[in-house]
């Protein structure tokens, strides 16, 4: 499967306005989650796991107890790509835009 390529400034910044709780931090989408409690989190980190590994792309991601935050790049295309904004989008089906 051919890797999918770099957007330019431009397009990351028109799919970002479409994607609510996403920002451009540091070259990567970030979002920062805060839910009810450690085992929401780590329910939540299960699920999203499942969706990366269907798509072959695997977000930096840190927990700490109710909180997550999650940067999304794609590594091997020197910035964001289309598949940075479909981990993000399902990562929004899950957890919907502002939980």
């Amino acid at each position: 499967m051919s890797r999918p390529a770099r957007l330019s400034d431009a397009e990351v910044t028109q799919r970002l306005a479409g994607l609510p709780g996403w920002s451009l931090q540091d070259g990567s989408l970030h979002r920062e989650l805060v839910v009810k409690d450690f085992v929401t989190a780590w329910g939540f980190m299960s699920q999203i796991a499942l969706q990366a590994e269907q798509l072959g792309h695997h977000p930096d991601w840190c927990n700490s107890w109710t909180k997550v935050v999650v940067e999304l790049s794609t590594l091997d295309a020197g910035g964001i790509t289309e598949m940075d904004f479909e981990l993000a989008r399902r990562i929004n089906t899950t957890v919907g835009p502002t939980p």
